[in-house]
């Protein structure tokens, strides 16, 4: 089942490039209407891309934020928006963020959050909730049977030392949003982590190989990391 869901991912990005490819050369051809020229070729359905392909690859929350954000910058370009709209846009796309937040979480099974204190927190909670926005965070965690969480860091930062932990029988998945933020995770070397985020203008690293030596992962203790960055990363380490 997990080759068949990477091999449908790789399908859906295909695609995903086939179309952005094809529009290009039509664009370069001229033969697309100016209007629609501006409005295809354009870093607004860009976001509005990648969200659907997100969305489609299983992570509904940050495919459904991209697409608000890429459908509000792009709302302009398409009709005239009234003087006295255009003076409550961004609350309006904050607001728009923040229903699409409680709306994509709302139906999920709900799992026992961790609430974190601003500094440096530590838990043994098996599953963690949360969510920096302009500051950071430390958070060591010691579950003995860790399935994994969600963390979303925005003009921020969170670390998380995870080297005590123990995987659930099944592995653990992390769900991470960064924008123009950063997400790390001190993880013990023989883990196998598995990079399913995506990332415009971010990137996925993983340092253990500078770090340790000689040291092989275990099949069986498998860390999926998955989600969006943008203008920031997610980084794996050891030490």
């Amino acid at each position: 089942m997990e080759k068949m869901h990477s091999s449908n991912k790789r399908v859906y990005f295909g695609v995903f490039m086939i179309v952005v490819g094809s529009l290009w050369i039509l664009e370069r051809l001229n033969l697309i209407p100016k209007f629609w020229d501006d409005i295809l070729i354009s870093w607004q359905m860009l976001l509005i891309g990648i969200g659907i392909f997100s969305i489609i690859g299983g992570n509904k929350t940050t495919g459904t934020i991209l697409i608000v954000i890429g459908g509000f910058f792009l709302l302009p370009e398409i009709t005239n928006i009234p003087p006295e709209l255009k003076g409550i846009g961004w609350p309006m796309l904050i607001v728009g963020v923040g229903v699409v937040l409680l709306v994509t979480q709302g139906g999920k099974n709900k799992k026992e959050p961790l609430i974190f204190e601003a500094g440096h927190t530590s838990s043994n909670h098996n599953f963690f909730d949360d969510f920096v926005i302009f500051g950071g965070r430390e958070v060591y965690i010691d579950s003995q049977n860790f399935m994994g969480g969600k963390t979303s860091s925005v003009f921020g930062g969170t670390e998380y030392d995870l080297r005590q932990a123990r995987l659930s029988e099944h592995g653990a998945v992390i769900d991470c949003l960064t924008l123009f933020g950063g997400a790390g995770f001190k993880v013990p070397p023989d883990w196998t982590v598995k990079n399913e985020v995506t990332a415009v203008f971010g990137a996925f690293t993983d340092k253990r190989g500078s770090s340790i030596n000689h040291i092989i992962t275990d099949p069986s203790k498998t860390l999926i990391i998955k989600g969006f960055a943008a203008f920031g990363g997610v980084e794996i380490k050891y030490m």
